[in-house]
């Protein structure tokens, strides 16, 4: 039953207003908070990757000043949440321990720059990052739903914490992908770069189909 002491969620499905084609299966937030630490130390890696991951497209773009600035910022705000995912994982008792393969990332760049129809290597580049943010805002928005439902062995005010935390982290997140999407569109033409991107969406949505049930956010 829905936490009475949280407002309710501001989003009618977590697919809403993002460019995901499939959702993530039934049940992958039961299966991922009943393995909170493995969870935590996943998305703590995942908020790293992503602040290393701007900084490598500043020094891709270096003459690009809005994205250079725009990557700047977000790399900032990529290593703050990770911070922020790390104090959970001390205050659990445990470490970060090592990063484990990203299937469903390795895959997406792998098969997604050997699509046709692209708009430029940046360009692509860039909506494929526009994915991942989406896919992790929707998987931060059943987390959160999740926990609002009572799934996960945690206090109720552990849980509330935690809802609240993912909650803000999603919104993180569906800024993060309008961001790529707008600085992919300063690259090409609109229409251009919103057909590629439903075209890397049916890809996408054919990878998160075909991966398992684990506790991780991709």
């Amino acid at each position: 039953m829905t936490d009475p002491a949280q407002p309710p969620v501001p989003w009618a499905t977590p697919l809403e207003g993002l460019p995901l084609l499939q959702p993530t299966a039934t049940g992958w937030s039961r299966v991922a908070l009943s393995r909170l630490d493995d969870l935590l130390s996943d998305h703590a890696h995942c908020e790293k990757k992503a602040a290393a991951a701007a900084l490598t497209l500043i020094a891709r773009c270096p003459d690009d000043d809005h994205l250079v600035r725009s990557m700047l910022a977000l790399a900032q705000e990529e290593l703050h949440h990770f911070r922020q995912v790390h104090d959970l994982i001390r205050q659990r008792g445990g470490t970060l321990g090592h990063p484990s393969p990203d299937r469903y990332v390795r895959e997406l760049r792998r098969r997604g720059f050997r699509h046709k129809g692209g708009v430029g290597p940046v360009g692509d580049l860039l909506l494929l990052s526009s994915l991942i943010e989406a896919r992790s805002c929707e998987r931060l928005r059943l987390l959160a739903e999740g926990l609002e439902r009572g799934e996960g062995e945690l206090t109720a005010t552990d849980r509330r914490h935690l809802s609240s935390f993912y909650r803000t982290l999603a919104e993180a997140e569906r800024r993060h992908w309008e961001l790529f999407t707008d600085l992919a569109r300063g690259l090409s033409e609109a229409a251009l770069v919103d057909h590629r991107l439903q075209q890397l969406a049916a890809l996408e949505a054919t990878i998160v189909e075909a991966l398992p049930f684990a506790p991780r956010m991709h």
